[in-house]
């Protein structure tokens, strides 16, 4: 981990929370430019937007490219309060990013060292190195407390 890694996933956590607040899966992301200093920011809007690529990844990644002036996202970092899934692993890989900071593992969907591990396969052309399990408590406590009040 890095100086930068725990105020990102703190900022992540809350956007996190601001999704919950919209009705929206409670997942949130940052992205850290190589000096580590947020450049981008998103949370799930699929309810919102009707966009099934609605992820807090793909919004921050989108966002990050936008004020980099860049699709190529290189020395970058995302930060994440959710294993990414297979879309956004493919989505952070498109986009070059060096290294991926996740809280909660996602033993349903997740693609970054539970169900798949496709940011580090040798298969690929490109690969991010992986932190899982960063401030996992607080964004499986968010996640639990949201899905339990739904059902």
């Amino acid at each position: 981990m890095t100086a930068a890694d725990a105020p990102a996933m703190r900022r992540a956590l809350e956007l996190a929370a601001e999704a919950a607040a919209a009705s929206e899966i409670p997942v949130g992301a940052v992205v850290l430019d190589p000096a580590g200093a947020i450049v981008a920011e998103g949370r799930n809007t699929r309810e919102a937007t009707h966009d099934p690529t609605g992820h807090a990844e793909i919004e921050a990644l989108r966002s990050a490219a936008a004020s980099v002036g860049s699709w190529n996202l290189d020395g970058h970092t995302l930060v994440v309060t959710l294993e990414p899934c297979i879309m956004c692993a493919g989505a952070i890989l498109q986009a070059r990013i060096s290294r991926v900071v996740f809280g909660a593992w996602d033993d349903k969907a997740g693609a970054a060292g539970s169900m798949y591990d496709v940011l580090r396969d040798r298969r690929l052309p490109y690969r991010a190195e992986v932190v899982g399990g960063v401030e996992a408590d607080a964004a499986t406590v968010l996640l639990r407390d949201f899905f339990t009040s739904r059902r």
